[in-house]
């Protein structure tokens, strides 16, 4: 099983155990919202786009509010447990943009709910995660206010984004990750100018 589909099934028993009605670290949104996402996400080609493209935005938004109305929790939950259906993009494309896509909206369930604790993640996890967190950094920190080099608790640089006074921001990869992402639970520590530290934890992460 590749960690896309490991990560796409503890996504699922996270969602079943939480219920639909549970928080999640997505502002304004519940577990059966954030289910509606990712269902429209792999199986609403006309609306899909619209995660991406702000000019396509509300068409997107209208689809997933009549995802989440009309589809009954179980459902949804089925339906991402299945993965990507044969004519969508991710059935080919999954083991490369749904790790990540995966393990950040499993955390955003868990994480939402009192006395979490980060996972223990093997090393095939670990190293998929540490690919993409580059890619996700050009696309939400691209803009930073400083300077910021992502790095492991080991010294290893991942990324490094922005421009201005350095920052270094230090912790796990899948820590990282989720901080790139813009979840502000990510157990990261940050280093450097306090007005730079400042201002990027003021700056707005995330997609």
């Amino acid at each position: 099983m590749t960690v896309a589909r490991r990560e796409r099934a503890a996504l699922v028993e996270s969602m079943r155990a939480a219920g639909p009605d549970a928080p999640t670290l997505c502002e304004g949104w519940t577990a059966r919202d954030l289910a509606a996402h990712l269902v429209v996400r792999e199986r609403r080609l006309d609306a899909a786009p619209g995660i991406l493209v702000p000019q396509l935005a509300g068409y997107t938004e209208r689809v997933q509010q009549k995802v989440t109305e009309s589809t009954e929790w179980g459902d949804l939950v089925d339906q991402i447990a299945a993965g990507p259906p044969l004519y969508s993009p991710f059935k080919l494309l999954d083991p490369l943009v749904n790790v990540a896509e995966m393990y950040i909206h499993n955390e955003d369930v868990r994480r939402a709910q009192p006395g979490w604790e980060p996972r223990d993640l093997d090393d095939a996890t670990v190293s998929a995660l540490s690919r993409g967190i580059g890619a996700m950094a050009r696309m939400t920190m691209g803009r930073s206010p400083a300077r910021v080099a992502l790095t492991t608790p080991q010294g290893k640089t991942l990324a490094t984004v922005g421009s201005g006074p350095e920052v270094t921001v230090t912790g796990e990869p899948g820590e990282l990750l989720l901080f790139a992402a813009g979840r502000e639970p990510a157990r990261v520590t940050l280093s450097g100018d306090d007005a730079a530290i400042a201002a990027l934890r003021a700056a707005r992460r995330g997609l």
